[in-house]
């Protein structure tokens, strides 16, 4: 009995995303560096060492066999299961090439890997074989239609299903979905991705008529590389890497014998049943219930997006309600707990294909998290997952982003001041004065829900809700904010676009706020003034859509004017100074915080009309086929904005980073939001004192700038998980005037 575990040391990261792939076995990468070594020879050699390794390779293909149930057909060694898919849908295509069916399809289903629609695709169209691809559904459970398979199965070239989901862990009935291909068509070739299913649920395809299966060895503890191919007897073959003749001449190239070994080691404890290192079903369902609850314990209200009964017990594809995915994936990798959101080869998407396939809600598409983990899984690993899992409530409790049983702290980073939220390039803004009283600006609906926990938790008095204009992309979430708050804002009689009626200015304890209409981008837009009371400078404007960062918002949409918003401009200009901080509506650029100075060298039209090089007339016709062009050309709807021109980034390394951070007027600034700042602890890792480590994420840079906690003379060296934020906020720092930003390459990520 042997049971091979990784460390559990607390310092260790806890790793939750095995779908996407997962580590080499310490014994199967023991066997790996041994076969370099010593069984390095090519299995095409005649000599000793070389059928060594033939033999090494072939006792691989036998063990193969039995793992996977197949007494007959060819087992391939390939490069992963991308390989063993473009090798089925080639060698199934060429055959079709003549076929004559009148109006052929090839059918996938609409949750599969989008390596098997975009193959399918890609060599439809090479091969000119002019069929329809088509997706076929499934079900709110994620179940194939097997009346979309049998109607369609008579003229279909090629059937792609998968045994086990990557995303959601969802299983189909392969038996089910056999009798509904066979019943109609005898011969169409069927491929089925295995890649989730090994190790996972007992397979036998020799009992089945599954014409092609691909496997990929990094899925389960196997180098990445190797994969292999299982293909019917009798079944449709053209190689699709020719060459010298390898693999029977099946797949040429000398073979990655490494990789094999991997495999060798993998199929020898899977079949071992006297090894522990893989857990039974009953384990891993205990294993998945202790995650699930640690879920619910730290986050309180989660969706699962999949049933548990129709899934592998080893994926959880879930959303918390109310906080985003991105909210929780960092979150959670501050905290060392690695997790993905969705598909791993999808993570650029902002949403799942296969829960939008599935009919699942939009906000939980967009805000889907896939928690994975390997069948080698060790008990201590797991419990040490939900006991890091569960120490992060404390953190989202300080952090207004659950509620809390007890009183919270009261924390500057949820409320105390300026807090930018976003969603999808649009901007939301809630501003606290120091006697709490709250003002939330051009809300979002989707924000709703943090904001409401906010304004709870922190016993704030919120005094308004405000829109700046009539927003042309969305829908006003303003009456929505108010049912939401109706006890706080009962007694305020609210006019245009929320302020309040018969008031000219609202007091915030220590500044003011006031209006000014400022058309333009729409007849009704208005501007929002946060002066102080003791300077009388304005320290915050909040001009919607009439100015974007490095642009100026959209003159030809409903109710737009161009010369309206030169006028506004130039009236603007009279109340604002260098230094106030411009707020917009949307900021597609991401600048998160630019003042007025920076704003009109960055934006070339603004600087001319203010300074007299441009006539009224002239800014119009300049505008309006700027705007022009911007509806035609740019996704940016409400307004058009220049690339800006990046300072030259100065960046440095942690070794030069500590140097740097001895000197006293250096300081360490962590872009990240609060509960990513709190799960780690910088100022131990650096050795550097209290005062010296900043937590300034991307949403409170305005705020920084208007308090004071940054000065120019100062050095500041930036940093956050990957090095893209701190990259972001040294450039926005760079372009109002600091000259001595760091960023930290790679961010903690390469520490």
């Amino acid at each position: 009995m042997s049971e091979h575990v990784f460390s559990t040391d607390q310092t260790a990261q806890i790793y939750l995303d095995a779908n996407a792939t997962t580590p080499v076995l310490p014994c199967i990468a023991d066997v790996v560096l041994h076969t370099m070594k010593t069984c390095f020879g090519n299995p095409s050699s005649s000599h000793i060492t070389g059928i060594q390794a033939k033999h090494l390779l072939e006792h691989t293909r036998d063990q193969a066999r039995k793992v996977i149930g197949a007494q007959y057909g060819d087992i391939l060694f390939t490069s992963g299961a991308t390989e063993g898919i473009q090798t089925a849908v080639v060698s199934t295509l060429i055959a079709a090439k003549n076929h004559q069916i009148e109006k052929p399809v090839l059918l996938y289903g609409a949750t599969e890997h989008k390596a098997v629609p975009n193959t399918l695709s890609h060599w439809n169209e090479v091969l000119s074989i002019h069929a329809d691809v088509l997706a076929i559904p499934v079900s709110n459970d994620g179940i194939l239609d097997l009346d979309f398979i049998a109607q369609h199965a008579k003229n279909a070239l090629m059937i792609c299903t998968m045994a086990v989901n990557n995303e959601t862990g969802i299983y189909q009935d392969l038996a089910a979905i056999e009798t509904a291909i066979r019943t109609h068509n005898s011969d169409v070739a069927w491929m089925v991705d295995c890649v989730q299913a090994l190790g996972k649920t007992k397979l036998a395809l020799s009992e089945t008529s599954i014409d092609y299966a691909p496997f990929s060895g990094h899925k389960l503890y196997a180098p990445k590389g190797i994969g292999m191919l299982y293909i019917r007897e009798g079944r449709v073959y053209t190689p699709f890497i020719a060459g010298g003749g390898q693999e029977s001449g099946k797949r040429s190239g000398t073979e990655n014998l490494p990789g094999i070994a991997g495999l060798n080691k993998l199929f020898e404890l899977l079949l071992d049943e006297t090894d522990s290192t893989f857990k039974p079903s009953r384990v891993l369902n205990e294993y998945r219930d202790k995650l699930r609850t640690a879920l619910i314990h730290t986050f309180g209200k989660v969706t699962f997006n999949h049933q548990f009964q129709n899934s592998v017990p080893t994926t959880l594809n879930f959303c918390v309600n109310e906080l985003s995915s991105k909210e929780v994936m960092d979150l959670f990798d501050a905290a060392g707990i690695r997790i993905s959101g969705g598909s791993a080869c999808s993570s650029g998407a902002n949403r799942s294909f296969v829960l939008d396939a599935m009919g699942i809600a939009s906000w939980q598409s967009e805000n889907a998290l896939r928690l994975s983990f390997g069948p080698a899984m060790s008990p201590s690993d797991i419990d040490l997952a939900c006991e890091r899992i569960c120490a992060l409530k404390p953190i989202l409790q300080a952090n207004c982003l659950v509620v809390s049983d007890t009183l919270s702290p009261q924390q500057e980073a949820c409320a105390l001041g300026l807090t930018q939220y976003r969603h999808q390039g649009a901007c939301s803004w809630l501003f606290v004065s120091e006697s709490k009283h709250a003002i939330i600006i051009d809300p979002i609906a989707e924000m709703l829900p943090r904001l409401e926990k906010i304004v709870s938790t922190q016993s704030l008095n919120l005094v308004a809700i405000l829109d700046t204009h009539d927003h042309q992309d969305r829908i006003s979430a303003r009456q929505l904010y108010e049912r939401t708050f109706v006890s706080m804002l009962s007694d305020v009689k609210a006019g245009q676009l929320g302020w309040p009626s018969n008031i000219e200015k609202l007091d915030l304890m220590n500044a003011t706020l006031e209006r000014i209409h400022t058309p333009g981008h729409s007849k009704d837009s208005l501007s929002y003034l946060v002066r102080s009371k003791k300077t009388g400078k304005v320290l915050y404007c909040f001009c919607g859509d009439l100015l974007l960062p490095a642009g100026l918002g959209n003159s030809l949409l409903a109710g737009g004017d161009a010369l309206e918003m030169a006028n506004s401009l130039r009236q603007l200009n009279t109340f604002v100074q260098n230094e106030t901080v411009i707020c917009s509506g949307h900021d597609y650029q991401q600048c998160f915080a630019i003042n007025w100075h920076a704003q009109i060298q960055q934006t070339p039209l603004l600087s001319a009309l203010l300074s007299g090089a441009m006539s009224d007339a002239e800014f119009v016709t300049t505008k309006q086929e700027n705007d022009a062009h911007t509806i035609t050309h740019s996704a940016s709807l409400c307004g058009f904005a220049a690339t800006l021109d990046e300072p030259p980034l100065m960046q440095v390394d942690v070794t030069k980073a500590k140097s740097m951070l001895l000197e006293s007027d250096t300081c360490l600034i962590d872009t990240r939001e609060p509960y990513e700042h709190d799960a780690n602890d910088l100022h131990k890792f650096f050795n550097l004192k209290k005062e010296q480590v900043i937590n300034i994420p991307l949403s409170r840079m305005a705020h920084a700038l208007v308090t004071g906690k940054l000065e120019k003379t100062h050095h500041y060296i930036l940093l956050c998980r990957s090095g893209n934020r701190s990259k972001q906020a040294a450039n926005n720092l760079a372009h109002i005037g600091f000259e001595h930003v760091y960023n930290l390459k790679g961010g903690l990520a390469l520490m």
